[in-house]
C-alpha cells in the first residue's frame, strides 16, 4: 500500500485469501508442476491481491477505496513510459512479447507478429472482476468483424496467463469469458503496460488503455480510461475504419463519420464540396 503520512492512518487493510497462505500446491494436467489447480487459480498474486471468487463483494470494496484514495493522493499521471518517452500517434508503438493464452494454449506472441494489419492492443485491470468480462466478451463477439477488415485483437492484464485460461474457462454466467477468440496477454512483470504508460503503479493494475496500430507499427490511436468505465467497441470498429478510409483514399473523415457517409478533400477548394452540402 502507498506510504501515508502520520495525519492519514485510514488505510484499508490488504485483503488476503486465507487460501493462498497454504504452501499446499496441486498439479493439474497441462499446467507446470507446483502450480494451483485451475479452480484456484482465480485469485491473482501478481498484482498484490489474492481474489477469491466467492467473496467479490470484499474484493470490489478493496479496489474501489484504494483507487479512490491514490486518485486523491496522486499527481496527475502522463503516458510517460519507463524509456523515458511518451507513447505518441504517429510514433511507432513500444514493441512487447510475452505469453498468452490463444485458442485454449499457451503462445508466446510479439509486436511483430502483427505487422501486415491493424492492429488493437487494449489493456484492462484484472481478471475474474466486473466491468472487464463485458468489454473482453464484447472483443470477443465482434471479432469476425475486426478479421474482415484485416485487424488483429489483442487484451493484456498484469494477470498471469494461469489466471487468464482459468478465466477464459469459467462459464459466462459465473463472470468468466466462457471461451476467447483473439489472444490474452500476461504482463505479469508490468513492462508492457508500464512501456505503453498505461501502469497504475500503486495498485499495480492496467488502466483501461486502448491503442490502434497500423500495420508498419505506427501508433494512430489512444485511448485511456479511469478503471470503473468500459469502452465501445462499436467505436473502436469505427475508428480502425475510419484510418483505413483515409489511407486507401486520402481524404479525411469529419465528426461522426461511419462507413458510406460523406467525406473530406484535405484541401481549400475540395472541402467547399462537403461543407456546401452540410451547412
Amino acid at each position: 500500500m502507498l506510504a501515508e503520512s502520520e495525519n492519514n492512518r485510514s488505510a484499508v487493510a490488504p485483503f488476503r485469501c486465507p487460501a493462498a497462505m497454504s504452501s499446499k500446491a496441486t498439479t493439474t494436467p497441462g499446467l507446470l508442476p507446483g502450480c494451483p489447480s485451475l479452480d484456484k487459480i482465480s485469485r491473482d498474486a501478481a498484482v498484490g491481491f489474492e481474489i477469491q471468487t466467492s467473496s467479490p463483494t470484499m474484493f470490489l470494496r478493496q479496489l474501489a477505496l484504494t483507487a479512490a484514495r491514490f486518485s486523491r493522493l496522486q499527481k496527475p499521471s502522463t503516458l510517460l513510459t519507463a524509456r523515458g518517452y511518451a507513447v505518441q500517434v504517429q510514433k511507432p508503438a513500444p514493441d512487447f512479447s510475452g505469453i498468452a493464452v490463444s485458442n485454449g494454449e499457451f503462445k508466446e506472441i510479439k509486436l511483430k507478429d502483427f505487422l501486415g494489419k491493424y492492429l488493437v492492443l487494449f489493456f484492462y485491470p484484472l481478471d475474474f472482476t466486473f466491468v472487464c468480462p463485458t468489454e473482453l466478451i464484447a472483443f470477443s463477439d465482434k471479432v469476425d468483424e475486426f478479421s474482415k477488415i484485416n485487424t488483429a485483437v489483442v487484451g493484456v492484464s498484469t494477470d498471469s496467463h494461469f489466471s487468464h485460461l482459468a478465466w477464459i474457462n469459467t462459464p459466462r454466467k459465473e463472470g468468466g469469458l466462457g471461451g476467447l477468440r483473439y489472444p490474452l496477454l500476461a504482463d505479469f512483470k508490468k513492462s508492457i503496460s508500464r512501456d505503453y504508460g498505461v501502469l497504475q503503479e500503486e495498485m499495480g493494475v492496467a488502466l483501461r488503455g486502448l491503442f490502434i496500430i497500423n500495420p508498419e507499427g505506427i501508433v494512430r490511436q489512444v485511448t485511456i480510461n479511469d478503471l470503473p468505465v468500459g469502452r465501445s467497441i462499436d467505436e473502436v470498429l469505427r475508428l480502425v475504419k475510419a484510418f483505413q478510409f483515409v489511407d486507401k483514399h486520402g481524404e479525411v473523415c469529419p465528426a461522426n463519420w461511419s462507413p458510406d457517409s460523406p467525406t473530406i478533400k484535405p484541401d481549400i477548394k475540395g472541402s467547399k464540396e462537403y461543407f456546401s452540402k452540410q451547412h
